[in-house]
């Protein structure tokens, strides 16, 4: 297993397969890129079935536990399932996707070897939730969240961002998971800094606090050092996990990250928040990727407290030492 200069095991590996998406979600950072999507047909650069095989065999040799397959919209690759059917078996296999395209696929994507879904779901009604996705297609995600159930994919974590289109819509989506079993939400915090609308922003202290007022349990996670918190439904008949995943200015969050990512060009990234350091695989051979992987890690820092910290004024900055390197 790969350590890097913090100490932290890289256990797990985050891949896009594509940056093509369906949706135009308007806080789309796309993995921390940009808004680089481009059309919907199938591009040349995205990596392909055997690239990504052969990335994933490598990252099991170095005890790689975990991989979640991303986006753009993944289930846009129509060879998903035989990734995942080809995925070392020493992997949990996840997928992170906007749900659409669950309805008929749900089954196969489970035989093939998936274990867990996170779908993308930022309000319970169909104009607020087409505002924030530019996309019509509310219905079909509701059905895409019962068809992973269907399919055995128990709990389906929802995911919200939380920001000005959509804190309002909370409390709503608080109920919805401790009334329904089967689902999980998982609030994440808006980053400005990948999205460039820093009025958009909310203090999502305030969510911690409100969910906190109203939970009957609060577990810490030690992974990213989060926080869940368990809400009884209004009937007393059931009750959901509502987590927090809130990086921003967070120096313990990225003191605690043990995943690298791999864009959908083939690229190695050691953090969501920098570009800086993204590491091209060559030709996909193994000893390229090995050569490649390695590297990373080594150049891997957290990004609050290391490579950005607090000036004299106390506003984050980048860190002279890493100015030019």
């Amino acid at each position: 297993m790969l350590t890097d200069d913090f100490g932290r095991e890289v256990t797990g590996v985050r891949v896009s397969l594509t940056d093509r998406c369906n949706f135009d979600c308007v806080y789309c950072h796309n993995e921390g890129l940009g808004d680089t999507r481009g059309p919907m047909a199938p591009q040349d650069d995205e990596m392909d079935t055997d690239d990504v095989v052969r990335f994933l065999e490598v990252a099991a040799e170095f005890d790689v536990t975990a991989v979640k397959f991303t986006g753009g919209e993944p289930m846009l690759r129509e060879d998903l399932e035989e990734i995942i059917t080809r995925t070392p078996n020493s992997m949990e296999v996840s997928l992170t996707t906007n749900g659409t395209f669950l309805p008929g696929r749900a089954e196969a994507l489970v035989d093939a070897g998936l274990e867990r879904v996170n779908v993308s779901q930022d309000a319970l009604d169909p104009e607020a939730f087409a505002a924030v996705t530019k996309s019509g297609a509310y219905d079909k995600v509701i059905e895409g969240v019962h068809a992973a159930l269907d399919a055995g994919l128990d709990p389906v974590k929802l995911n919200m961002v939380v920001f000005e289109h959509t804190a309002g819509y909370v409390p709503e989506m608080v109920d919805h998971v401790a009334e329904n079993d089967g689902l999980q939400l998982q609030l994440i915090e808006y980053m400005p800094e990948l999205t460039g609308k820093p009025e958009w922003n909310v203090d999502i202290q305030r969510v911690h606090d409100w969910l906190a007022e109203q939970a009957e349990e609060v577990e810490h996670r030690e992974m990213h050092d989060r926080k869940r918190y368990w809400i009884g439904a209004d009937d007393g008949t059931g009750r959901g996990m509502v987590e927090i995943v809130d990086p921003v200015e967070n120096p313990t969050f990225c003191a605690n990250c043990h995943r690298v990512r791999v864009t959908h060009q083939g690229y190695l990234k050691g953090c969501l928040n920098r570009n800086d350091d993204l590491r091209p695989m060559g030709e996909m051979t193994k000893a390229e990727i090995r050569e490649a992987f390695r590297a990373v890690v080594a150049n891997r820092v957290p990004y609050y407290g290391e490579y950005m910290v607090r000036n004299e004024a106390g506003d984050w900055e980048l860190n002279e030492e890493y100015i030019g390197v």
